[in-house]
């Protein structure tokens, strides 16, 4: 039995950018589109991590969206996905894969909030290993079948409550969560990998929130807030 939980639309408080003009119709058209929402919306904004441009500029965005928004694939801005949800802007994708620092190889990443899989799909260009939990089956089977279908061969997706992780395959070099909690999830930080990093915006959905940087090494836990954000609460927990 699937418990509620967490909802993974992802609405930021950063500065949004003139959307480009919609590409026509066609690869090399799609794939200019990927260049520009690098160059404007990722790089001009101080996203310099080789790894995370290359796989932001490689991952077919227009492929995770509804048929009715290909257009807007590239915008920058959050789309709809169904079941209240939506594919996160593509700065905030950037910025949350950056935050990681992932090592150069054999890294392992568990996100929190599947979602269309696209944010999945980018940490697979970066990582070895990707387990993604979504709390909503149908978007769980969904984002399975569309990574399979596209070759992502590294990412491992099951439905579930996020709040508690992966166990059976921690611990991780980063972690990803895509939506806002009360608190960081103690779970999350026991998987977490000595060295490792964690992306989470933490607030209410009344007040304020902030994306923040969790740090595990020499056993100790830090914090350290990066930008405030508006992200849905994070739901589902205790007890197991």
């Amino acid at each position: 039995m699937t418990p509620p939980g967490l909802l993974t639309a992802l609405l930021a408080l950063v500065p949004v950018l003139s959307p480009p003009p919609a590409p026509p119709e066609g690869a090399d058209a799609t794939a200019e589109a990927r260049r520009r929402m690098v160059e404007h919306q990722i790089r001009d904004r101080g996203i310099a991590d080789p790894a995370v441009l290359r796989a932001m500029g490689e991952v077919p965005r227009h492929l995770f969206v509804p048929p009715a928004l290909v257009r807007h694939a590239y915008d920058d801005r959050p789309l709809p996905i169904g079941h209240g949800q939506t594919i996160s802007q593509p700065y905030i994708v950037a910025l949350m894969a950056e935050m990681l620092r992932l090592p150069p190889r054999g890294a392992r990443v568990l996100e929190i909030g599947t979602g269309s899989g696209y944010h999945a799909a980018v940490l697979a260009g970066i990582a070895e290993e990707v387990y993604t939990v979504e709390i909503i089956p149908a978007l769980a089977l969904t984002a399975s079948a569309r990574l399979r279908e596209l070759g992502y061969k590294n990412v491992r997706v099951r439905d579930g409550d996020g709040y508690h992780g992966w166990e059976e395959h921690a611990p991780f070099d980063g972690i990803v969560v895509t939506a806002a909690a009360a608190h960081i999830p103690p779970p999350l930080i026991e998987q977490l990998k000595e060295g490792g990093r964690m992306a989470i915006p933490v607030g209410s959905v009344f007040f304020a929130q902030y994306l923040m940087l969790v740090e595990k090494r020499d056993g100790r836990v830090t914090t350290e807030r990066v930008i405030p954000v508006r992200f849905v609460p994070l739901t589902g927990g205790p007890p197991r």
